[in-house]
């Protein structure tokens, strides 16, 4: 259950106030409702200020909202078509199948005439996330060598939060996530797509707006068929006792390039998507992708298993679910190499299509909104302010070395987010 409703804890009688992110009815550890609802507000209600010397915790949390909260799919899906304009005649088998098991799921999402008659979508969960594990290679060992210093950072309780997300065609999207009193803030008005987070300005991805991952996580069934209209069928896998098709898509040349730049190179970035071949619907959606910032490469695989699907207005939409993340860092030598481990556990809670009153001026950027080159956006006209690239640099990167060393242990080991835009936006120091 999640609470939406804030209570006046001076007068009972006065009206309650609207959460702007619901919160998680485990949240309330106390038995007495005044000291509960306070503890509450200690974090939720009023916003954390920027941390200047942040402890273990607050680290591990700023990490797993870096990582975990709200990455995005690698390519554009075209939403001007409808999900059955899929062409199978005169492709190579691997496509004609991949298209094929793509009919199936649309079949077992609820069919195309339901899923074309979605115009807006709202979904409201829980999350619980956990950074599990940091392990750093020493002398000549590899990652996986017995001889590595493995730190086991897993935190039973996990921390703790509630997420909104609202959709609107064509490729309007609006997502809110607190965690622990961190809120990280996302959306795309269909010309950028942009992230905010509390310990550094607005700023826009690199590239054509990309979709959210989460949205493909079993929510958005519509746009899970258009991303893999255009894949090929790899195979088969058994996952928990059930046979599903393998399907894979990459990002093409022109995708990579147009996110990278010249700190940053996207080397590739796969999607992988396993469908059951008893219900039709995705059961694991994984994708993994490679960059290179001068001579140190950084690999991030996200795996996501996929259940309890449900009916909602004749959509199969799933209720839950598991993240789990690896982050592998490959540096000159093995003694800078680290791998660290994070995972993510939601629920949806509430749900619902065609929302009415969802105009688009909620899917506008913020106001601040950075570009790449950390400029701002005004009226389309991107305006520079490179000191603040180098005033957010030097905090970040302070808590981040922080970070790293009560997790390794040793200093030169350093734990980076590894979301491109936040590399870009960082300014990719081999000192970080």
């Amino acid at each position: 259950m999640m609470r939406t409703l804030f209570p006046n804890l001076e007068r009972e009688d006065a009206l309650e106030t609207v959460l702007e992110v619901p919160v998680p009815e485990e949240m309330f550890v106390s038995n007495h409702k005044q000291k509960s609802w306070r503890n509450i507000m200690s974090w939720g209600v009023i916003k954390r200020p920027h941390v200047e010397n942040p402890g273990a915790r607050e680290m591990e949390i700023q990490l797993l909202l870096g990582v975990v909260a709200a990455p995005l799919i690698p390519v554009p899906i075209r939403c001007d078509r409808t999900i059955t304009d899929h062409q199978m005649k005169g492709c190579p088998i691997e496509s004609s199948m991949a298209k094929y098991i793509v009919q199936q799921y649309i079949a077992a999402a609820g069919g195309e005439h339901a899923l074309n008659s979605i115009n807006s979508m709202y979904a409201m969960g829980k999350v619980k996330m956990t950074a599990s594990e940091f392990v750093s290679g020493q002398d000549n060992s590899s990652l996986n060598n017995s001889n590595n210093k493995i730190k086991n950072l897993k935190n039973m309780k996990g921390e703790l939060g509630g997420f909104v997300l609202w959709q609107k065609k064509p490729d309007l999207w609006s997502f809110e996530l607190m965690v622990s009193g961190y809120k990280i803030s996302a959306g795309s008005d269909g010309k950028v797509a942009w992230r905010q987070t509390p310990w550094h300005h607005s700023h826009a991805s690199r590239g054509p707006p990309r979709p959210l991952r989460r949205s493909l996580q079993g929510l958005d069934p519509r746009s899970t068929a258009n991303l893999f209209s255009n894949s090929i069928c790899i195979g088969e896998k058994n996952i928990n006792n059930e046979d599903c098709f393998v399907l894979k898509i990459e990002a093409d040349s022109s995708s990579l390039k147009a996110r990278s730049s010249n700190s940053v190179e996207i080397i590739r970035h796969t999607v992988w998507g396993c469908f059951s071949q008893k219900t039709g619907l995705l059961v694991q959606l994984e994708d993994s992708h490679l960059l290179r910032i001068n001579d140190v490469f950084w690999e991030t695989t996200m795996d996501s298993y996929i259940k309890d699907y449900k009916t909602i207005n004749g959509v199969n939409i799933a209720h839950s679910g598991r993240t789990s993340v690896c982050l592998i860092r490959m540096g000159e030598n093995s003694d800078s190499h680290s791998k660290t481990r994070m995972e993510e556990i939601w629920d949806v809670e509430e749900m619902d299509f065609n929302v009415k009153g969802l105009s688009t001026d909620c899917f506008l950027p913020p106001g601040d909104l950075e570009d790449e080159e950390c400029g701002v956006i005004i009226n389309g006209d991107v305006m520079k302010n490179r000191g603040l690239r180098f005033k957010i640099l030097d905090n970040y990167s302070r808590i981040l070395d922080n970070y790293s060393r009560i997790c390794a242990g040793k200093s030169g080991i350093r734990v980076v987010a590894i979301d491109e835009d936040n590399l870009e936006l960082f300014g990719i120091d081999e000192e970080l």
